[in-house]
């Protein structure tokens, strides 16, 4: 009599095909137990930013193992955690900011949208507490973020949501409902304008954004110039602006952060994660503009609680290794926007097959856009010749829409990309 299986006990999400067991991984591959060895072209969810195993970051976390891991800054002396805030303020070119660091995109999330609120109460506006959000993004995995993101398949029920929702369509094709124009222009910002003056300027604390979107709807960008108008349109109402660059930045796009594709979009307060732990251990920042901070300060007003397992010396020793080597790479160089050689290779791929319905992203970041119900099968293919993706699926206001996201790490050689780029053309060829 055959045994069976036990059920795993591990309640955990699963993709649409079955995990890999795998041994180990290094640079921009990961290697199965039997051998097999698959490019990571989705970067694990968009946050091995350099690779698996960077030599830098691995002998930084075995030394610093081994001297101290945990060390409540509140009672010693937080020297590594200071030093990875200045270093984390100079890669993103904001060098004044301060910096809050706590685990996770979640929590750096939830502390942008707590210093916004303080802000504004520390300059007397004690009815700004609202925070609108666009019906296509994600910011987080707490009930409370989840009820603010327009990520339509996670979203709480509505008995669930605390009474909140986002509160204006973004301009994106398909997704800014109504819209003039045959395609979305740097007008369509007047949605945030309208979304502002209906919730009542005076309750409004601040505009959530991603500047380029994410997992959600597979990176779409917005028009030349609406980052802009949307910061106008915030100073205009005495609204500070959030940018949620957890996935986007620190080099994703091709610059430091997806706003600066966007001169003088600048937020008052940004958050990211994904670059910053780039897989090897839980990090986030939360950054704020000088003068907001000291307005915070002089108010005599409490900062956000940061939680346990923030700013220890190991996350400390961990990000900045991370940022030494993003910087060796010219990763947070703003003179150049990095990842054409992706984009080409993309768009090679994608070219002439009927499969694909839409490709768009920048940078070391791309979605591909697939017909319905293909989505499996492309998975299935790419696997099978040793290529990984990440699917986003449900970004239509309908709740359909599939597609794959191309984002492999930034420092992928030559011969991966090259590899990345002929699988896939292989893969939607067999299914074209």
């Amino acid at each position: 009599m055959t045994a069976q299986k036990a059920p795993s006990q591990l309640l955990a999400a699963r993709l649409q095909i079955p995990p890999i067991p795998y041994s180990h991984a290094a640079g921009s591959w990961v290697y199965a137990s039997d051998g097999t060895r698959y490019l990571d072209g989705a970067s694990g969810i968009v946050n091995v930013n350099i690779g698996h195993a960077h030599p830098t970051v691995v002998e930084a976390l075995r030394d610093q193992v081994g001297i101290c891991t945990y060390a409540s800054p509140g009672t010693f002396a937080p020297d590594l955690m200071e030093q990875l805030a200045a270093a984390t303020a100079r890669a993103v070119h904001r060098p004044d900011d301060r910096v809050m660091f706590t685990p996770t995109g979640t929590h750096a999330t939830e502390s942008a949208i707590a210093l916004a609120r303080l802000v504004q109460r520390a300059r007397g506006e004690e009815g700004r507490h609202r925070i609108l959000t666009s019906t296509l993004g994600y910011h987080g995995n707490s009930a409370f973020v989840l009820a603010l993101s327009g990520h339509r398949s996670r979203r709480p029920h509505e008995d669930d949501s605390f009474g909140l929702a986002p509160a204006f369509n973004p301009p994106y094709p398909g997704q800014h409902l109504d819209c003039p124009f045959p395609a979305c222009r740097v007008e369509c910002v007047r949605a945030v304008r309208d979304a502002i003056v209906a919730a009542g300027p005076e309750t409004v604390a601040a505009v959530l954004m991603e500047p380029v979107n994410g997992t959600t709807g597979g990176g779409y960008v917005p028009p030349a110039g609406y980052l802009r108008a949307l910061r106008e349109v915030c100073d205009e109402f005495g609204v500070l602006v959030i940018h949620d660059e957890v996935l986007t930045g620190l080099g994703r796009t091709g610059l430091p952060l997806a706003s600066h594709h966007t001169p003088g979009s600048a937020a008052d307060i940004v958050t990211l994660s994904k670059g910053l732990g780039a897989g090897y251990i839980p990090l986030a920042a939360t950054m704020i503009s000088p003068n907001l901070a000291e307005d915070i300060m002089a108010s005599g007003k409490w900062l956000p609680l940061m939680g346990t397992m923030s700013a220890t010396p190991l996350q400390g020793r961990a990000g900045l290794a991370v940022l030494a080597v993003l910087e060796d790479l010219g990763a947070l160089d703003r003179g150049e926007v990095r990842g054409a050689a992706l984009g080409r290779l993309v768009a090679d791929a994608v070219r002439g097959q009927s499969v694909v319905t839409d490709v768009r992203g920048l940078g070391y970041f791309y979605g591909i856009e697939l017909a319905a119900g293909t989505i499996g099968d492309v998975m299935r293919i790419t696997r099978a010749q040793g290529l990984l993706l990440y699917p986003y699926v449900g970004f239509r206001p309908d709740r359909t829409g599939e597609g794959l996201l191309v984002a492999p790490p930034l420092n992928a050689t030559d011969g991966d990309l090259n590899f990345l780029g002929e699988t896939l053309r292989s893969a939607l060829s067999r299914l074209s």
